[in-house]
């Protein structure tokens, strides 16, 4: 059964919440939190993810602006991000990927994330498959 998604209740939950581009560490640290707080839901709705989605990249903007400007946000750096904010270690992606020997070429760019493994990320992290693309 799929879920459908209910374009009111994601407009409640951004009237909540409030999303917008973060310009200090104290908006990301506040929007840390409320993707932590999403994170550890069991079960997330559409409205949900698609507002974890958005908090995400809006993190991810601001980290790479502010801790390293200059550097292109690219499908290795969200892994390292993803896996930093979800505590994820090398072991937790081997079933996903096949190996700890893969994860760590890829977390080291000495091996490009193919389409395949984007996908499976993608529905390990519960995000779209092309922030690994």
């Amino acid at each position: 059964m799929t879920l459908t998604f209910d374009r009111r209740e994601y407009g409640k939950l951004l009237a909540q919440y409030q999303p917008r581009l973060i310009k200090t560490e104290t908006e990301n640290e506040e929007a840390l939190a409320i993707v932590e707080e999403l994170m550890h839901r069991k079960i997330r709705s559409p409205e949900e993810n698609a507002l974890y989605d958005l908090l995400v990249v809006l993190i991810e903007k601001f980290e790479e602006n502010f801790y390293h400007p200059g550097e292109a946000s690219n499908p290795h750096s969200m892994l390292s991000f993803l896996m930093e904010q979800q505590a994820i270690a090398l072991p937790d992606l081997a079933d996903v990927l096949g190996s700890e020997d893969i994860v760590q070429e890829i977390l080291d760019k000495r091996k490009a994330i193919d389409a395949e493994q984007a996908k499976k990320l993608a529905v390990f992290f519960q995000v779209d498959a092309s922030v690994f693309l």
